[in-house]
């Protein structure tokens, strides 16, 4: 009976069966209850994407309106609505692809990729796209087009990037994958929440140190509570608390918009669409692309990090579907994209499966279909959630060098360094935001000087996370000595370069622009292309001696420096 099994299995497993029977032959090959739906592990794996997505949500309220003039009203009843049909389908699409995997796999610790709206881009969009056109024309209606136009090419670049996925994971160092996403988590992830929760540390401390020893000590709380759950709860309750005694104890700000609860349906926007591209939306890609870009490699990153964490899955139907819910949000009214999370092995770590992203999926589009996210702003304090994202960014900067070959750490270390460069501008140019000041070409002159050079801090700056991999891959084949691949690797940042997509900037009178498009850094490719012509000299040094060498007798003759080096550790995914 055994080997009759195995037989069927071997058939209905191959190339030419339908997807369904090979589904039914795996799940009948599972115990019942092998696989549930929901493991306790969702539970806090839900609680945290919940918040994020949540955090994303309450950004968006908050920059739209601030930034954009977007009424209330219209946040409520178009923006949202069409974000949550494309975070719902998404949710659903991840979780079904991980329980495939898990069935497929024979494995019952499969974790879901998590999914939601792009930060970056979020503020990206904000800042560079909709706020300067709004600025212009005081038409929030205007400034929202432009942001349908962002997110649609946006999601264009996402479905191109769905055919070239496998082949940039082949061809790139995992250290170069890992590094860029470690660099943005101990940056703009870690550093922007702990110092907003040791501003307020009677809300946002116990929580954060709760979160901690939850998941790194795996401890179990009274009554099974989720750590996430409990932390949110005591940091919710302490604020509360304080705030009664004294409202000066405390000093998180709460939403005072009214809560409208209702059903609001989403409405396709397609008329919007292309008016803005007629006009002037072209003036625009200088901004588009590049994030366009920062998504398909981001993406691509989390699925090399979910592949360390254990969790192998095919790029081209994780990015299609990344670019697809993109574009659906798009059509529905949202003008931000979304994208596969960064943080796989934290809610890997926590226990959560595939339910999760389900449950994530149907709660954060209910809310946003009835208008609910305007409760949590009103009652839930946000320091108090922050310690589950600071969670995340130590397990994904860890990761960097945990799942690389030991000697590879030093292009990890090297590759943080555009990360940082990028963090300290955003500190830069917001204290001089709030201060009423531009970072224009006057401001610059004035902090260059002998002991700071902002200059350099822009330079490094633009197009940061392709410096990132680009430093880290460099290093990875100078370490291994593979001098012609760190060759090719160098001569892609001279190219960058000239087209301004790294390096390039331009200072106006009205602060700091993205050089796309221009040749605003021909000096630095230019000193990439020498650096990539030294490279190809000691590559085609080290091929000569090395047939020299393999003419000598075995063991005789002086060792050279340039001998062809063992193979290397590093794995190309």
């Amino acid at each position: 009976m055994g080997k009759l099994q195995d037989f069927l299995k071997a058939r209905l497993a191959s190339f030419n069966t339908p997807t369904f029977l090979r589904f039914l032959v795996h799940v009948k090959q599972l115990k019942p209850g092998d696989l549930p739906w929901f493991t306790r592990g969702d539970l806090d794996g839900f609680f945290g994407l919940f918040i994020d997505n949540l955090l994303q949500l309450m950004l968006i309220g908050y920059l739209c309106k601030s930034y954009c003039g977007f009424p209330v009203d219209f946040l409520t009843t178009q923006v949202l609505p069409g974000a949550a049909i494309s975070i719902l389908l998404g949710n659903l699409f991840y979780a079904w692809q991980a329980r495939q995997l898990a069935i497929s796999s024979h494995r019952n610790d499969v974790t879901a990729l998590p999914f939601g709206i792009n930060t970056v881009s979020l503020i990206a969009f904000v800042s560079f796209v909709m706020a300067p056109v709004f600025q212009d024309t005081k038409d929030y209606r205007l400034a929202w087009q432009a942001g349908l136009l962002a997110c649609f090419l946006n999601g264009l670049m996402e479905i191109g990037g769905a055919y070239v996925g496998d082949w940039l994971r082949k061809h790139t160092p995992r250290a170069a994958l890992l590094c860029a996403l470690a660099g943005i988590a101990i940056t703009f992830i870690a550093m922007d929440f702990i110092f907003q929760i040791f501003a307020n540390p009677i809300v946002g401390l116990l929580p954060t140190f709760l979160i901690l020893v939850s998941y790194a000590s795996r401890i179990k709380w009274p009554l099974s509570l989720p750590g996430g759950f409990l932390a949110v709860l005591i940091g919710t309750i302490l604020y509360w608390t304080f705030h009664a005694i004294n409202p000066l104890f405390v000093a998180s700000a709460m939403s005072t918009d009214p809560i409208n609860l209702s059903f609001y349906p989403p409405k396709p926007v397609f008329h919007d669409l292309w008016p803005f591209l007629k006009s002037s939306g072209w003036k625009y890609f200088a901004v588009i692309f590049p994030m366009g870009l920062f998504n398909v490699v981001g993406s691509i990153q989390n699925l090399e990090s979910a592949e360390a964490a254990g969790d192998s899955y095919d790029s081209k139907p994780s990015l299609l579907t990344n670019g697809i819910a993109t574009i659906l949000a798009c059509f529905l009214g949202s003008p931000f994209p979304t994208t596969i999370y960064i943080g796989h092995p934290g809610w890997k770590a926590m226990g959560a499966r595939h339910g999760y992203s389900i449950l994530n999926g149907l709660v954060i589009s209910m809310l946003c279909l009835v208008g609910g996210v305007s409760f949590f702003l009103h009652y839930i304090p946000r320091e108090c959630i922050f310690g589950i994202l600071l969670w995340i960014a130590i397990i994904i900067t860890a990761q960097a060098f945990m799942e690389i070959p030991k000697e590879h750490s030093l292009a990890v270390a090297f590759g943080l360094i555009p990360a940082f460069a990028g963090y300290c501008y955003y500190l830069i140019e917001h204290v001089l935001r709030v201060g009423g000041v531009v970072l224009n070409m006057d401001m610059a002159n004035k902090l260059t000087n002998d002991n700071f050079f902002i200059r350099g801090i822009l330079r490094l700056n633009e197009g940061f996370l392709l410096t990132s991999m680009i430093f880290a891959a460099v290093m990875v084949f100078l370490i291994d000595r593979k001098f012609e691949r760190a060759a090719w690797w160098t001569f892609a940042a001279s190219f960058f370069s000239f087209i301004g997509l790294i390096h390039a900037y331009t200072l106006t009178d009205g602060g700091v622009i993205n050089g796309f498009g221009n040749t605003n850094a021909p000096s630095f490719g230019l000193m990439y292309l020498l650096v990539g012509g030294i490279f190809l000299f000691l590559h085609y040094r080290q091929k000569s001696t090395a047939k020299s060498s393999r003419r000598r007798k075995k063991g005789k003759g002086k060792a050279n420096e340039f001998a062809e080096p063992p193979k290397s550790k590093v794995s190309y995914l």
